[in-house]
């Protein structure tokens, strides 16, 4: 039953983007707390590691929700609901995977901007901390939600191209 195949992959796919916001959080919250204290004023927050994890899993919720609805429709449309559960999941693990590259990237460049010119970065985001190695830090936690949230959409985009003509061409050699 290939509709079933696609509500499974809607689930998996929000599942999959929760667990990648629980594990993007939870190395962020290793390498910057202080970034979630001022962004999100949680200054008084006493468990403050649980907190950040909690956070990225909701945010993956609601970004997998919004996002894996608008994909999986594609997906729907594209196969008339007929792709199946593991030609479909390979598109899924292959959207997280590039976010999960993509929060890397956005730390890195992060992390090169504030290298590049520390008085740049402190002028133009909020917060930023005084010492090198703490403005290094919260660099990364910044960059990495910022390219894992937009690289994340944009890929999603990508992956709806990919799966459209791996479909057409693999329907186009069976008819």
């Amino acid at each position: 039953m290939k509709p079933f195949s696609i509500i499974s992959l809607w689930i998996t796919t929000i599942l999959g983007a929760a667990l990648l916001g629980l594990v993007t959080n939870a190395i962020n919250a290793q390498v910057s707390e202080q970034y979630f204290r001022t962004i999100l004023g949680w200054q008084h927050v006493a468990d403050i590691k649980r907190a950040i994890v909690a956070q990225g899993i909701f945010e993956g919720l609601i970004c997998g929700l919004v996002l894996s609805t608008l994909f999986l429709a594609v997906i729907a449309f594209v196969s008339r609901a007929q792709c199946g559960y593991s030609f479909g999941l390979r598109y899924v693990l292959g959207l997280l995977a590039t976010a999960f590259m993509l929060w890397a990237a956005g730390g890195v460049l992060g992390v090169a901007l504030v290298s590049l010119s520390p008085e740049f970065y402190r002028s133009h985001f909020f917060g930023v901390p005084e010492s090198s190695p703490d403005q290094l830090r919260y660099a990364w936690v910044g960059g990495s939600i910022w390219g894992v949230q937009f690289g994340g959409a944009a890929a999603t985009f990508i992956f709806m191209a990919l799966f459209r003509a791996r479909w057409r061409l693999s329907n186009a050699t069976v008819a």
